[in-house]
C-alpha cells in the first residue's frame, strides 16, 4: 500500500503496459488515486505480479515476451487472487470471454475514457464486506453474490461469473451428484459441449483447491470436502 501526500493510504496498482505514450500517461492519471508501479514487459510484469504486494493489476493483452492473457493464467495458477483488469484493442465477445475465463475480473476495450477506468478500478478495490452469511464449503466460505470464496489459509479468492455459477450449483446442493448434462443445463448454454463442464471444474480446482469438487466415477461431479 502507498501513501498520498495527505497521509491517506492509497491502493498499490501494478500497470503492465508497453505503449511508450499510453503507459506513462495512464500512470500519471492513476497516481491521483493509486500508488502506481509501471512495467512495460510481459515477463517482468508476471514476475512483479507474483510478489503479492499489489491491491489491483491493470494488464495490457498484447505485450512483449509474455502476453497479458498468459500473465493472467500463470498468476491464477500460482493462486494469486489480486483483482486484475485486462486492457485490449480486441473487443469481440469471444475476446472478452477468453479474458474473463483466464481469470481476469474485468475487461476494458481501448480506446477508453479514464473516468470509466477509474470507476471500474474503484469497484475492483472496494473493500470486501459480505452481506449476510455465505455458503459453507468445508472450512471455506463461499459468497456467490460477491463472486468470491474465502479460504481460511489464503484469504479471499475471486471467481469468474461461470466459476461462481458452477460452484453455487454444488454448494447449494452439497449432497447431490450432478451429471455433465445436468450441469450444462443449469450453468452453461445450449451451445456448450459436455467437455466445458470438465474445463470449468479444472479452473475451480486450480484456483482454489483440488478437493473442492469431487469426481464421482461414471456419474459426474458433486461438492467436495475441504
Amino acid at each position: 500500500m502507498g501513501n498520498s501526500s495527505s497521509g491517506e493510504t492509497r491502493p498499490f496498482l501494478l500497470l503492465v503496459e508497453d505503449d511508450p505514450r499510453l503507459g506513462p500517461l495512464m500512470a500519471k492519471v492513476l497516481q491521483a488515486s493509486f500508488e502506481v508501479e509501471l512495467v512495460a514487459d510481459g515477463q517482468q510484469g508476471y514476475e512483479r505480479a507474483l510478489s503479492g504486494d499489489h491491491d489491483v493489476m491493470v494488464i495490457d493483452r498484447r505485450l512483449p515476451s509474455l502476453d497479458g492473457l498468459s500473465i493472467v493464467r500463470k498468476v491464477r495458477n500460482e493462486r494469486v487472487a489480486t483483482p486484475i483488469m485486462l486492457l485490449t484493442a480486441l473487443g469481440t465477445t469471444a475476446d472478452k470471454v477468453d479474458g474473463l475465463d483466464a481469470g481476469a475480473n474485468d475487461y476494458l476495450v481501448k480506446p477508453f475514457e479514464f473516468d470509466e477506468l477509474l470507476a471500474r478500478l474503484r469497484a475492483l478495490t472496494r473493500r470486501f464486506d459480505p452481506q449476510g452469511a455465505g455458503l459453507p464449503v468445508g472450512e471455506w466460505t463461499f459468497y456467490p453474490d460477491d463472486g468470491c470464496i474465502y479460504s481460511p489459509h489464503i484469504g479471499r479468492i475471486l471467481l469468474t461469473p461461470r466459476e461462481c455459477a458452477l460452484l453455487r450449483l454444488f454448494a447449494e446442493n452439497p449432497e447431490r451428484t450432478f451429471t455433465r448434462e445436468q450441469i450444462l443445463r443449469a450453468v452453461f448454454s445450449a451451445d456448450d459441449q459436455p467437455g466445458t463442464v470438465d474445463t470449468y471444474v479444472h479452473y475451480l480446482r486450480r484456483k482454489t483447491d483440488r478437493d473442492i469438487v469431487l469426481t464421482v466415477r461414471r456419474r459426474g461431479y458433486r461438492l467436495g470436502q475441504l
